[in-house]
């Protein structure tokens, strides 16, 4: 069954998405996967072909209730994913911050994941110029309307595949060290280290011409949700 584009709703329980441990972490809306989703930049993608496992690291981004990944039309993880016939499994993961304890087996870390799996269709025809369209304003909202768009040969080379964002699991793990009681009047500093992907100035490529002005989308580019 699928899911409607709304933010609205939760996701259904399947066998691989109940959480047996530390459940008080799973979450199920949609507006938080698609939150995460759309924040982040990078994905693991992993698969098996004739029983050895993969995980490959790429780029993702989401439309709607489907999530994308691309590649070159001659990589074995598109090939083999493309027909339909074997099962991925998407990881997005937002690290947070170091969550410092009092004692060393309470170490851990705060952090907001998503783990997406079924079967990838490959994309084709106009939906798959606006998947890419879709990918560059992930990277960089309002960069698409000023960049050379794909050539055929470029499109020809290029593999896009969608996943149905069905079978998603999502674990978010915030907060406070938490000690055993014991070790409360211990003293050892306790904490959390917040961690962001932040963005530095922009640095000019060396042949670009003199005459263009820095995007104003990139001035203050940011990968932080709006709080």
């Amino acid at each position: 069954m699928g899911l409607a584009v709304s933010d609205t709703g939760n996701f259904e329980f399947t066998e691989r998405t109940t959480m047996r441990r530390q459940a008080n972490r799973a979450v199920f809306d949609h507006a938080t996967a698609y939150a995460i989703l759309d924040e982040g930049l990078i994905c693991h993608l992993g698969f098996a072909v004739d029983g050895r496992p993969f995980v490959v690291p790429t780029m993702h981004w989401r439309d709607g209730d489907r999530l994308y990944v691309h590649g070159s039309s001659a990589s074995r993880t598109l090939r083999a994913l493309e027909g339909g016939s074997a099962e991925a499994c998407v990881t997005v993961t937002l690290l947070d911050g170091l969550v410092l304890a009092r004692s060393a087996y309470h170490h851990s870390l705060n952090f907001r994941s998503v783990m997406v799996f079924g079967r990838a269709a490959l994309v084709e025809g106009p939906e798959k110029l606006h998947a890419l369209a879709r990918l560059v304003e992930h990277v960089a909202p309002g960069r698409w309307d000023e960049v050379r768009h794909p050539s055929e040969l470029e499109l020809k080379a290029t593999s896009v595949l969608a996943l149905p964002l069905d079978e998603v699991s999502i674990k978010v793990s915030p907060g406070d060290p938490v000690d055993d009681e014991d070790d409360y009047d211990l003293p050892v500093w306790a904490g959390v280290v917040p961690l962001a992907l932040r963005a530095g100035a922009p640095d000019v490529d060396p042949l670009m011409r003199l005459d263009i002005a820095t995007p104003s989308y990139l001035e203050h580019y940011t990968r932080l949700p709006e709080r």
